[in-house]
């Protein structure tokens, strides 16, 4: 909203304002990236980028707390169709867009089983190059500096340093070790926390044991400051998209008004 009080109205800003309150999946913040939307497409009628952001923000309208806006998608999608060649990227994507919201309830399964492995598999590359990265302290390419020059818009850097930038400090120590040897942190507390519960119930002192499930407590932590890595690094990689759009759009307004 401070780009478009300083730089006026652009379709471009628009659309960064209506994704940014589409994150935030609430009622009031649908209504307003809604309002941004059409603000844009009032700007720019043909952005496809608005209409297909606009589309997503329509499918996931719920039809009886909002008719209109879930009224919307057809109109939105032939829209799209007409002015996106096929094979185009904003094509591919009002496609997805709307076989994620027909999905059945096998669907939804197979689509969290897939994302949980996915997750899994990000986690532990991005495990090991927070280990290496750790491990090159010694040689000057450390957390600090790695940190201080990841300014860019790469996401996988930009994670690596949120990464490092969380798990600094001797408090964090445990869970860098963890991370360090984390298939085998896996195995070694899933058979802790069996036995414990086995060992608890089989002397009699409770007929039922959750307490052995209380040693996963340290590597959930360990795994939450990764989700909180790469979502930290997505905000700071955004925030820089957006402020080269900003620049982008300055220097054009400028370029502009000297032609004027």
């Amino acid at each position: 909203m401070s780009w478009l009080k300083v730089l006026g109205p652009a379709a471009v800003l628009y659309r960064w304002l209506g994704q940014g309150h589409a994150a935030e999946d609430e009622d009031d913040h649908d209504a307003a990236a809604e309002r941004a939307y059409r603000q844009g497409l009032a700007l720019a009628p043909d952005d496809l980028g608005l209409l297909v952001c606009y589309l997503e923000l329509c499918l996931r309208a719920d039809a009886f707390d909002h008719p209109g806006r879930a009224g919307r998608v057809a109109p939105l999608r032939a829209r799209i169709d007409e002015l996106a060649p096929a094979g185009s990227a904003e094509r591919q994507r009002a496609d997805d867009a709307l076989g994620w919201a027909n999905r059945g309830y096998w669907d939804d399964l197979a689509a969290a089983a897939g994302s949980g492995e996915l997750w899994q598999a990000e986690a532990a590359e991005l495990s090991e190059r927070v280990t290496g990265a750790l491990r090159g302290g010694s040689t000057g390419t450390g957390p600090a500096t790695a940190t201080a020059t990841v300014s860019g818009e790469d996401v996988r850097q930009a994670e690596l340093a949120a990464a490092l930038e969380l798990l600094t400090g001797r408090a964090n120590a445990p869970l860098r070790f963890l991370l360090a040897h984390r298939t085998a942190a896996y195995v070694l507390t899933c058979l802790a926390a069996l036995g414990v519960n086995q060992l608890l119930v089989s002397t009699g002192v409770v007929t039922f044991s959750p307490w052995g499930w209380l040693l996963w407590l340290p590597l959930l932590a360990a795994e939450g400051k990764l989700r909180a890595a790469r979502r930290l690094a997505r905000e700071r990689v955004v925030a820089r998209i957006e402020e080269r759009h900003a620049r982008e759009a300055k220097t054009q307004a400028e370029a502009e008004s000297l032609k004027g």
